[in-house]
């Protein structure tokens, strides 16, 4: 039965709740059956041992509307669970137009910050049709899905309430795009790994507070890009080439950052790195973690030294940016299905241009320009800004 076919039909809404059990639903429609009633619609919610079922439903024939009634009452009491039945006309209203999906990390989510979030949702002039739980570990996720605004100036309202109140919140648009395809680019320094690896190499040349101060400088946006790069650099000439083996050996990834590769690779999602670190530690990670793209500066080296130069072209802000166009092209994905993810004002660009720009626990000054932000300290958490839940991945044994 259509929409259009529904809109004039008398309807009854019949709720159950009460502790679950296997049978309840069938056992619901069992009894409904011998009233040859249609389904309008269904919605059914297992809380900590606790189940709300409700069924919409075409009233029966006439005249035995009320032993319909009775028998539900009946058949619910039997199962020491509660009934209630409403009468009314046609299915749910239509929803407003511009749609939108809300998610909200919180480590803990606590009951104040909701609030918030909901409130704001609703100053904004639009209406929360559902919520459910995305993960409850390491992190608790939920995600709202809302309707009757547009979602700029959704994202745009909650930014400010998120900052305000403590949690992450991603605002994404709703619809088919959401299941696409999509390219995934991230930085690597304090982003895919925990580490700064200049900072690695500084160490074995002994100059690594030097390097670690206009690092510093650089992600702040207080200095030039290129320019600090090839200061740093050049504290590393005369650095024997062995060394790299050892800072690959060094370089520890963020939490989450398999899993994360893992389930976007299942999903069949292509994903790759963009940094202003070296080739000489990226292409170990591609290769290592079966990325489909990577692109760093690359260390000179001559008869077996750093010569505290790089060859070839810098990526840097705008460079990053370029990649990310680059490699959608390559990958056949739109810009707008592409996610960007990073930590430093080098990777404002890049966050900018993708389709959703996510700053992974960064600088304030980038924290202000993304679209969204996240910041606890695991990475696969970026997933339930795509709307995959906690329990997916961990039934496809893609925890790592």
């Amino acid at each position: 039965m259509s929409a259009s076919q529904t809109s004039d039909v008398p309807t009854l809404l019949v709720k159950i709740f009460g502790k679950d059990r296997p049978g309840i639903t069938a056992g619901l429609f069992d009894t409904l059956a011998a009233y040859s009633v249609d389904v309008v619609d269904i919605e059914q919610v297992v809380t900590r041992g606790r189940i709300v079922l409700c069924a919409l439903v075409t009233k029966p024939a006439a005249g035995t509307e009320g032993e319909l009634r009775a028998t539900v009452h009946s058949w619910a009491e039997s199962l020491k669970m509660q009934a209630e039945i409403l009468s009314g006309t046609g299915d749910n209203r239509p929803r407003g137009s511009g749609r939108s999906h809300v998610t909200v990390l919180g480590h803990p989510l606590t009951a104040e910050s909701t609030a918030a979030i909901a409130a704001r949702i609703t100053a904004t002039g639009g209406n929360i049709d559902r919520i459910f739980r995305l993960a409850k570990y390491p992190v608790t996720a939920v995600e709202f899905a809302v309707s009757g605004c547009e979602t700029e100036p959704l994202r745009t309202a909650l930014a400010t309430a998120a900052a305000h109140i403590g949690v992450d919140v991603a605002v994404v648009s709703a619809g088919l795009h959401r299941r696409a395809q999509r390219l995934v680019v991230m930085d690597v320094d304090s982003t895919l790994i925990q580490d700064e690896v200049i900072e690695l190499f500084a160490a074995h040349a002994g100059c690594e507070a030097e390097v670690a101060e206009v690092t510093e400088r650089a992600m702040r946006g207080e200095l030039d890009f290129e320019q600090s790069l090839h200061a740093r650099v050049s504290l590393l000439a005369g650095l024997d080439a062995s060394v790299v083996d050892k800072v690959r050996a060094e370089v520890r990834l963020t939490p989450g950052a398999r899993t994360l590769i893992r389930t976007l690779k299942q999903l069949g999602y292509q994903v790759g790195v963009v940094s202003g670190g070296f080739t000489q530690v990226t292409d170990d990670l591609q290769e290592r973690l079966g990325l489909d793209f990577a692109s760093a500066n690359t260390l000179e080296i001559v008869d077996g030294k750093l010569t505290g130069r790089v060859t070839g072209e810098i990526v840097d802000r705008a460079g990053k940016a370029r990649l990310l166009r680059r490699f959608a092209e390559e990958a056949g994905v739109p810009l707008s299905q592409t996610v960007a993810i990073g930590d430093g004002a080098n990777d404002l660009d890049m966050l900018n241009a993708a389709g959703l720009g996510v700053a992974f626990n960064a600088k304030p000054v980038v924290r202000e320009a993304a679209h969204t932000a996240v910041n606890v300290p695991f990475l696969d958490a970026v997933l339930y800004l795509l709307g995959v839940t906690r329990e997916e991945v961990e039934a496809a044994g893609l925890t790592a």
